[in-house]
């Protein structure tokens, strides 16, 4: 997705309607992902199925999407962008409208496959789509776009889908986003210039990025696999075991050596308070609408307190950290973090009684998340700073993956499961804290 400019051509026009688009897919993208969390419950009671198996209508996405982010930058580059777009969004949007007339668990797992695919391709073409639309002068800008609406999705996601849930059923929640995709298609395809970097064709992948996908994907998929289907004891221990020999496959690899060469305690602070904060909503989604039977729409506008509390000191966490520093900041939002998710053992469960816990959980996410993106990106060479944030993207989103299937494993496990459920998630996000300040030390013996 790149060429050489012509010194002769005229000026670059600029295209906003493109720029809309990325902000769109982006906001999509991840709005579908929390609710669709929202929906395993009425899932696994409708096509009959445990709730660990319900569970694999998340995973099923979150597997493909973890092990095609790294290698599909190297498979676009070169590629033409509006034939990627096109490709990101109309796989997308076919997986979305697979996924709503599923006959069982085992098509829906597909179909959801089938979108942690293509949500890989856009994860990957929004930014660049942003950036090639208008400018250099103006990338910043148009840079925000896609940066603000992508979040904004996540914290839409659940009060969203929960109305709708509770109106249409779970099948009206999978294809929400197929509208979304096809007006990009069409925009894309009427406001797109001619010329590099948009004419173009894709082209075959790779056998290394193949092989790197097959082998991440596999690593994840295995541990997931033992977490969730090992609710009650130790039998497929074996499989978590498994993840090993793909793992250290990859890791002997190019891909596999440039991606550990940039690796910190950062980026494990940042894997284990992203699944924290998953398992926490999963299980929060869960007890609601089981336990206090809550319905869709109360459950997830308790939930939305803790994006929206998220958003509100995301700003303030950024001014914090250039007081006091950005390690110190992140560290004492994991901590806030931690301690709103142990105070909901002690909660009620009724829908206000938890809406200001998790407030709190998210106030501490917002002191969070922007110094610890700095904290990660500061520790990268010089001319290697997109190199870093696809990793910090990695460890994110396995942090994500790995934090439902946690749930389910500690929920289904007997009586307390929830309790225990909620501790391992608080001591996940503990263990952010911890790695954040062994990476001072580390930083500064080094």
């Amino acid at each position: 997705m790149t060429g050489t400019a012509d010194p002769a051509a005229p000026p670059q026009q600029d295209r906003w309607g493109l720029v809309a688009v990325a902000g769109l897919l982006s906001f999509t993208a991840l709005s579908d992902m929390n609710a669709v969390n929202l929906a395993l419950p009425s899932v696994a009671d409708d096509l009959g199925v445990a709730q660990s198996t319900a569970q694999w209508a998340a995973l099923g996405y979150q597997v493909p999407l973890v092990a095609l982010l790294l290698p599909a930058g190297r498979w676009l580059d070169g590629a033409g962008l509006r034939a990627a777009v096109q490709l990101a969004a109309g796989g997308f949007a076919l997986g979305g409208a697979a996924a709503a007339v599923t006959p069982g668990a085992a098509w829906l797992i597909a179909a959801r496959a089938v979108q942690g695919v293509f949500g890989a391709l856009l994860f990957v073409l929004m930014p660049v789509l942003a950036a090639r639309a208008v400018r250099p002068a103006l990338r910043a800008r148009a840079l925000s776009v896609p940066a603000t609406l992508g979040p904004l999705g996540a914290v839409t996601g659940p009060a969203l889908g929960g109305p709708l849930l509770d109106a249409a059923g779970w099948r009206a929640v999978l294809p929400a986003t197929v509208p979304v995709c096809l007006a990009a298609l069409w925009v894309v395809r009427r406001v797109s210039p001619p010329g590099e970097p948009w004419d173009g064709p894709l082209r075959v992948p790779d056998r290394a990025a193949l092989a790197d996908a097959a082998l991440i994907g596999g690593a994840v998929a295995a541990v997931l696999l033992a977490l969730t289907l090992t609710p009650g004891g130790w039998t497929l221990l074996p499989l978590a075991a498994a993840a090993a020999v793909p793992a250290a496959l990859w890791l002997r690899r190019p891909a596999g050596r440039a991606t550990v060469a940039l690796l910190t305690p950062v980026h494990g602070a940042v894997a284990a308070l992203a699944a924290g904060a998953a398992a926490m909503q999963y299980l929060t989604a869960l007890h609601l609408q089981r336990g206090a039977s809550a319905s869709a729409t109360a459950t997830g506008l308790a939930m939305l307190c803790f994006p929206f509390a998220m958003a509100v000191t995301g700003r303030a966490g950024g001014r914090l950290a250039e007081r006091l520093g950005t390690r110190p900041t992140a560290c004492a939002g994991a901590v806030l973090t931690a301690a709103g998710l142990l105070l909901l053992l002690g909660s009620a469960w009724t829908p206000q009684d938890t809406a200001w816990r998790l407030a709190l959980a998210g106030c501490g996410m917002g002191l969070y998340g922007g110094p610890v993106q700095a904290l990660a990106l500061a520790g990268a060479p010089p001319g290697r700073l997109g190199a870093a944030g696809s990793v910090v993207q990695l460890a994110r989103s396995l942090g994500f993956a790995v934090g439902p299937a946690l749930a389910t494993a500690t929920a289904t496990a007997g009586p307390g499961g929830l309790r225990t459920g909620l501790v391992a998630a608080a001591s996940c996000v503990g263990s952010a804290a911890v790695l954040l300040a062994a990476s001072g030390r580390h930083h500064r013996t080094a």
